[in-house]
């Protein structure tokens, strides 16, 4: 008899197939309607190719267009590999490497044949319409398991030095797959695919811009290059995409700092922000902000150390997980030249090595731990505007998103077991009312522990369920991230939505039993006995400059009144309006609100277009008859009409504008 192999569904009913059926088969019995529109499989919860055949008994789910996540991991992997194909029918003697999808499209590393110059943006469009002629040819997409002896044999004859090398390294005995485009072209992968090539779009994908690579990222090996690509399930999302990339362009928070004389970046100092006065009135303005957020929900402020011994950074376990990211520094003398007097640095003979602090959490330890602190102290919330240094790879900085000297609003929370969920509870509430000041929305994501971490699993199952419950206490819904904590603590994770779509990862709080315990933190409980404190890490902004940025694009510049750095710029007709003009900036400064006076000789239009540009909210338009009148003319920044007020009602107006939210609130 025919063996049965029993296929379960999600609506509960359950198929019997004969073994060697496929979900492609299942699809087919179900209609012919779910036979098109199937893509892939997940057979027990693993994405699979649909036809490939059922290893037993099995629960199935169909995977269509509609399971978006699914799909276009799907799509964008196999533009990937017709990104390959193409490149090699029109330029034969490539070799190709690896290309995987990304968050938005997909890659490809690529090595132009011997005596060509690497592919270069002028190569794209004729990459494109050869991707476009192999989709529309449909050509079917089937896996085979192959050995490794023969494959590596193929990869060496056709001359695919990187694929051999790469074979060659995989682990004897490991089943080594292949995918066949058509009968004519093949990869090494470990998959799934879709079904044929036909099934993406061919006008539902570009190809966006091309960059140097390394083979394997080492820049001792061969240089490749590196072909980007966006691809979508259909035209009308890569459209939507490619009109978020203008929108993101014209928003570039590197570009508005321009205009708007906010900051500036030079060679002299990679990756540290030299702040100019509009631009640090933004920062001064929002830590007067996050200092009024803590000071009322019970932080008490402090100031730690640039410079630790690294001797403490190896016992708080950051020197072993973190010293490639570090910069450390020796102690430094004087070497004096007794004829010159000239002076130089010098290591000393006993030299100890200090660290710049990454982070604040070590120091803030060393504060809790003065003195004997009672169960009756806690909780103590200790905050820091704490300026921390990271070596990030000099590739990887980007404007103010990715810095390497950044200052957090940094806190960390002392409580006993007992206060650690009602503790969550608050900063929950906390971040929910700071970020709802400045109009984003946001999900919240829960990282597990990851493989690498210290700390028993007894304690990581402990503090995932506190930050479980308080989500839960709040009624808040969360998604959880698996293996993504850090190495000494779970972590919840806010994700800010932005006003074009984009997600930034910006606050955060931990919940740590790690620490504690390896800088011997403790106080005295009921008992009389000493106990370890949990310590929950946590951040609102995250980083000034990072959060600064990312406002600087939601808002395109045009920043809520209260932080913009200067609120209003009255500027004169004619210059018989001069005095005027510098009396009702008087008024406005006496008042509080940040003013500028434009009393140059140039046309008002060319002086309002100025000021639109600079992002400046109110434009205060003052000639001979508003002098004699008393009153202004408001221009509202994005307006069309200006209106005219007597000065007393723009002062109230202006006033009302750029009050701080937490002030307005009260």
């Amino acid at each position: 008899m025919t063996e049965l192999l029993k296929i379960s569904l999600p609506d509960g009913s359950v198929r019997e197939v004969p073994r060697g059926s496929t979900p492609a088969d299942i699809a087919a019995a179900i209609g012919p309607g779910l036979a098109k529109a199937a893509l892939a499989a997940r057979v027990d919860g693993e994405l699979r190719d649909l036809t490939r055949p059922f290893d037993g008994d099995a629960n199935l789910a169909l995977v269509t267009a509609r399971d978006e996540a699914d799909a276009l991991e799907l799509a964008r992997h196999d533009y990937a590999h017709v990104l390959a194909e193409a490149v090699q029918a029109l330029y034969p003697g490539t070799q190709i490497t690896f290309g995987p999808s990304t968050d938005d499209g997909f890659y490809y590393d690529v090595k132009a044949p011997e005596g060509r110059e690497p592919f270069s943006m002028d190569d794209l469009p004729a990459i494109e319409e050869a991707m476009r002629a192999i989709i529309r040819a449909d050509k079917p997409l089937t896996r085979e398991v192959w050995s490794r002896e023969a494959l590596i044999a193929k990869w060496a004859a056709e001359g695919e030095s990187f694929k051999a090398e790469w074979a060659k390294e995989l682990p004897e005995g490991e089943e080594l797959t292949v995918y066949w485009s058509g009968k004519d072209w093949l990869d090494m992968c470990r998959g799934p695919h879709l079904p044929s090539t036909g099934k993406l779009d061919p006008e539902a994908f570009k190809l966006m811009r091309v960059a140097g690579a390394y083979w394997r990222g080492d820049q001792n090996n061969a240089q490749l290059t590196r072909i980007y690509g966006t691809g979508w399930l259909n035209k009308k999302q890569l459209q939507a995409h490619l009109t978020r990339l203008e929108e993101a362009a014209k928003r570039d928070h590197r570009k508005l700092g321009r205009e708007m004389d906010l900051f500036h970046l030079q060679e002299e100092a990679h990756g540290s922000v030299f702040w100019h006065p509009k631009g640090y009135r933004i920062w001064r303005e929002l830590e007067a902000y996050m200092r009024r957020k803590m000071d009322g929900s019970g932080y008490r402020e402090i100031k730690t150390p640039q410079l630790m011994d690294v001797r403490q950074w190896t016992q708080s376990g950051h020197w072993g997980k973190y010293a490639q990211n570090m910069f450390a520094v020796p102690d430094i003398v004087p070497d004096v030249d007794e004829e010159s007097g000239a002076a130089s640095p010098k290591v000393a003979d006993d030299a100890e090595w200090l660290a710049i602090k990454p982070m604040n959490c070590p120091a803030h330890v060393m504060v809790f731990k003065q003195g004997i602190t009672s169960y009756r102290d806690l909780p103590i919330r200790l905050g820091e505007m704490g300026c921390c240094h990271r070596n990030e790879p000099h590739g990887a900085l980007h404007g103010l998103m990715r810095v390497r000297q950044f200052t957090q609003d940094d806190a960390h929370i002392f409580c006993t077991e007992n206060q650690v969920v009602a503790e969550v509870q608050s900063f929950i509430a906390l971040a929910d009312s700071v970020y709802r000041d400045f109009s984003f929305t946001y999900d919240i994501k829960l990282a597990l522990r990851p493989e690498k971490r210290f700390g028993s699993d007894a304690d990581w199952d402990k503090a995932e369920q506190e930050l479980r419950d308080a989500l839960t206490a709040n009624g808040l819904e969360w998604e959880e991230l698996p293996g993504e904590g850090a190495f000494y603590a779970p972590k919840l994770e806010w994700h800010l939505t932005d006003a074009i779509g984009r997600t930034w990862q910006v606050g955060t709080i931990q919940s740590d039993r790690v620490l504690p315990e390896r800088l011997d933190a403790n106080y005295i409980g009921e008992d009389g006995e000493k106990h370890r404190p949990v310590m929950l890490h946590r951040a609102i902004f995250g980083s000034y400059e990072r959060f600064i940025g990312i406002l600087i694009e939601h808002f395109a510049g045009r920043l809520p009144a209260w932080l913009a750095p200067v609120q209003a710029v009255v500027a004169t007709i004619v210059s018989d309006a001069d005095d005027y003009a510098h009396q009702v900036a008087a008024q406005l400064t006496a008042a509080g609100i940040r003013v500028e006076t434009d009393t140059r000789n140039e046309k008002i239009n060319y002086k309002v277009r100025e000021h639109s540009l600079a992002k400046v909210p109110q434009l205060l338009v003052v000639g001979k008859r508003e002098a004699e009148e008393g009153t202004v003319a408001v221009r509202t920044l994005g307006a069309e009409h200006q209106k005219v007020m007597n000065l007393a009602d723009a002062i109230a107006l202006l006033k009302a504008e750029g009050t701080p939210p937490d002030l307005a609130a009260g």
